[in-house]
């Protein structure tokens, strides 16, 4: 499996270096009816959740009687053109980030914005985008990743924070770990001023959630870090998030991309569907906690969470 896997992604190099792009002249998929072969490639971009997602989905559509095969890709500049000719069959992606991808790829880099707090508002916009490139986006589900910001637990019984609303009136004083580019994004520096009126003194440019950016807020370096909502090892350095009560972030709602000619069928939208009415972001941080911190494999993590939602039969019965 791992040659084949191997030559697979060297495929997919050439294919995206011989090329500006893929072309949006021939686009019988739009027009075709949804496809539904047997054999599917579900994409992963090769982190931690994302392989869990994949690993769910692959064992959701094989409980469903498909064959499938997880090829991880970790450049979105290289799976996207690879979903749409059907090298790839499915792939989780992240609504309003994806949507946002869609459209600077589509009218270029300073398209500005189409994913908003609002999910209603992101997946009309997101599948506006999707659809003239054969692509359907199935419905989202209750999990969501997006930024957050996390402080350590001390800190947030000291002062009564449990929401960045919090925070703000508190008028502490916020030195705040994150990637260099947060003192440009909306989401970040500018928009907890703005939004929260958070004084953010300075920004460490330690990285997104990284050891080190949380190290930094457990010894007190630092008073707050930029992570994720599905950050599976807060607990190990004392850490919790405050609300986005006021919705800063985006809506990076977790939603299978699927290509509409060869995986567009109603037996893959209702296999996958099914993970809609149970997975939530706590489950997602606590399997992410379990690969990252436990070190078990994302197949073993995400077979026992849909045994355990009876999503799969048990293994042996």
């Amino acid at each position: 499996m791992r040659p084949r896997h191997a030559l697979a992604v060297a495929s997919l190099v050439v294919l995206t270096a011989c090329a500006t792009g893929p072309s949006l002249e021939n686009q019988g998929a739009v027009t075709e009816s949804p496809g539904d072969s047997k054999h599917l490639t579900i994409g992963s971009a090769g982190f931690t959740e994302s392989d869990l997602l994949a690993q769910m989905y692959a064992l959701l559509l094989q409980n469903a009687g498909y064959s499938t095969e997880i090829l991880s890709v970790t450049n979105r500049e290289i799976y996207e053109p690879a979903l749409e000719s059907g090298q790839i069959d499915v792939v989780p992606e992240y609504a309003a980030t994806f949507a946002d991808w869609l459209n600077a790829k589509a009218n270029g880099p300073k398209a500005g914005t189409v994913g908003s707090p609002d999910l209603a508002v992101t997946m009309t916009a997101l599948r506006g985008l999707a659809t003239p490139r054969g692509l359907t986006v199935l419905d989202a589900g209750k999990a969501v990743d997006q930024n957050a910001f996390a402080v350590s637990a001390a800190f947030a019984e000291k002062h009564g924070l449990k929401t960045l609303s919090d925070l703000g009136r508190s008028h502490r004083p916020v030195r705040l770990a994150a990637g260099d580019e947060c003192v440009q994004r909306p989401y970040c520096e500018p928009g907890l001023k703005k939004t929260y009126g958070i004084d953010i003194t300075a920004v460490d440019p330690k990285g997104v959630g990284t050891t080190q950016a949380k190290q930094a807020v457990q010894s007190g370096q630092d008073q707050m870090v930029l992570t994720t909502t599905t950050d599976g090892t807060l607990d190990e350095f004392g850490l919790v998030l405050l609300a986005d009560d006021k919705h800063l972030q985006n809506a990076d709602y977790i939603v299978p991309v699927v290509n509409r000619s060869r995986a567009g069928s109603a037996g893959v939208t209702k296999a996958l569907g099914k993970l809609n009415s149970v997975l939530t972001t706590a489950d997602l941080a606590s399997m992410n906690e379990q690969v990252d911190s436990w070190r078990r494999l994302p197949e073993d993590v995400a077979r026992d969470y849909l045994e355990s939602k009876g999503l799969l039969p048990r293994s042996g019965t």
